[in-house]
């Protein structure tokens, strides 16, 4: 018997198991999926947002975008995940443009965003260089910022486990029961739990899980959007995140510097029904970089070393659904987390406590809750005279697996310490086989390492979940 059940390991999800971590409860966090974050957060734009493209008077998700924004600092130095914050630039190339940032301005100072101003094209070209001399104008946000999404839920959830969460991988909802005072939710693979509250964060398909528990009915509409992932060595790497003037659905094709040094161009905003499809076009492609090069000239699709797609779980009024259900009890709605979910989590996670305490939950706080993971020594930001240190003390340090990203074997046998045994685990966990060869050198030597750490054999070994295996045996 659980106190709650929080079904889905996204941001979200994250975020409030580590808020509840910190009272003395008993909290199971339920994911699908073989890993934390495998869904829509692994493919986010990583974008801490400054608080200026909604009003906080009309809409929750501009109330917790800027709450969540200012609980990063902290948070990054408690559990250590790249975190930058490089400040965001608008750009606007016409007079009527320019019009849209004077109420994207105003209606940041009505927020509250911190250190908002309206630029000259002087001040744009002095903010960035490299943004087209052709700009009228622009909108600074200093307090904007980026983020490795991956690494930032995997940190979250390793803290709330670590405070005492139990974290049920696999475990995908496929029926519910109300009993006199709680729930029993039962796995696709006969897995059963009693928990006395739910919170449903379960992103694209928060839909359906309401509907296993026979709550609120309402649709969730995904809304694809590809990104392009350019080489660290690409003449296109901004020192701030570059936004274009917003249109009515989508905040436009962006140029997004990663905190690790990579930059990433995209996204696309396109209504979908296929809640799997995760594919990218040329089409789009040649959309994404024309409109792109007409901000920062010096982007070239000759430097692109990664695509992918991600799916954001909107609804129809575009806010986020956070709400206990007038329906059924204690059941909470954590849904439509689209755009900036990833910059309210944090937030999000103080907003459902609230909302638990609002319904009956009566929490203790705990005396020994622990904020701090320990930190990863990463080589690859390392001088030679620290590698050499650590090599002393761990030769696996010594070892270098990836040579692109320059990744060591230490780290990679971290990572599955620590529990992420896929390919795409490690490689989220330490960014191997995301540089210029994409894995082509150092993923044979991953699954050895694998292996030996788990006793997996070979044909065991996935990319992502048992539905994507790399290795067969022979026939």
């Amino acid at each position: 018997m659980y106190d709650v059940a929080i079904i889905g390991a996204g941001a979200s999800g994250a975020c409030i198991a580590r808020k509840l971590s910190q009272y003395e409860l008993k909290v199971a966090l339920l994911e699908k999926e073989e890993d934390v974050s495998f869904g829509v957060s692994k493919a986010n734009s990583g974008i801490i947002h400054g608080g200026f493209h909604s009003s906080c008077t009309k809409y929750l998700k501009a109330r917790l975008e800027l709450q969540g924004n200012l609980m990063f600092d902290q948070l990054h130095k408690e559990l250590d995940f790249p975190f930058k914050r490089c400040g965001i630039l608008v750009v606007a190339f016409s007079e009527e443009q320019l019009s849209t940032l004077e109420t994207l301005h105003y209606q940041g100072v009505q927020n509250g965003a911190i250190g908002i101003e309206m630029c000259s094209r002087e001040r744009v070209l002095d903010l960035e260089p490299k943004v087209n001399p052709d700009v009228l104008g622009g909108l600074h946000v200093p307090g904007g910022g980026t983020v490795e999404p991956y690494r930032f839920v995997f940190a979250v959830v390793e803290s709330a486990v670590k405070n005492g969460v139990e974290l049920l991988l696999n475990f995908k909802v496929t029926s519910a029961e109300r009993n006199s005072d709680s729930y029993t939710i039962v796995s696709a693979d006969g897995r059963e739990i009693e928990a006395k509250y739910v919170i449903n964060a379960a992103g694209l398909f928060a839909d359906k899980v309401s509907e296993i528990f026979n709550a609120e009915r309402y649709q969730i509409h995904p809304r694809k959007g590809e990104e392009y992932i350019l080489d660290r060595s690409s003449a296109a790497y901004t020192n701030k995140v570059i936004f274009p003037v917003p249109s009515p659905n989508s905040k436009g094709t962006l140029v997004i510097p990663t905190p690790e040094g990579t930059i990433m161009v995209g996204p696309t905003a396109l209504e979908i029904e296929d809640k799997e499809d995760l594919s990218t076009s040329n089409d789009n492609l040649q959309k994404i970089f024309d409109f792109a090069k007409q901000i920062i000239p010096q982007i070239s699709q000759r430097d692109i070393i990664s695509s992918f797609a991600g799916l954001r779980p909107t609804m129809q009024n575009e806010d986020f659904f956070i709400d206990s259900s007038k329906i059924i009890p204690n059941f909470i709605h954590v849904a439509g987390i689209q755009s900036p979910g990833l910059t309210a989590a944090p937030a999000i996670g103080d907003y459902v406590k609230d909302l638990l305490k609002k319904c009956g939950l009566r929490m203790e706080e705990k005396s020994h809750f622990n904020p701090y993971l320990t930190r990863v020594p990463r080589i690859h930001n390392m001088t030679p005279y620290q590698v050499a240190e650590l090599t002393e003390e761990n030769p696996q340090y010594g070892h270098i697996i990836c040579r692109c990203e320059k990744i060591s074997e230490a780290e990679i046998v971290e990572a599955i310490k620590r529990g992420h045994t896929t390919l795409d685990g490690v490689k989220f966990f330490t960014r191997t086989g995301m540089g210029r060869c994409q894995g082509g050198f150092c993923t044979s030597h991953i699954i050895k390492i694998i292996m030996r750490e788990t006793g997996m054999t070979y044909d065991e070994i996935t990319k992502h979940g048992k539905k994507s295996k790399v290795l067969f045996p022979r026939v």
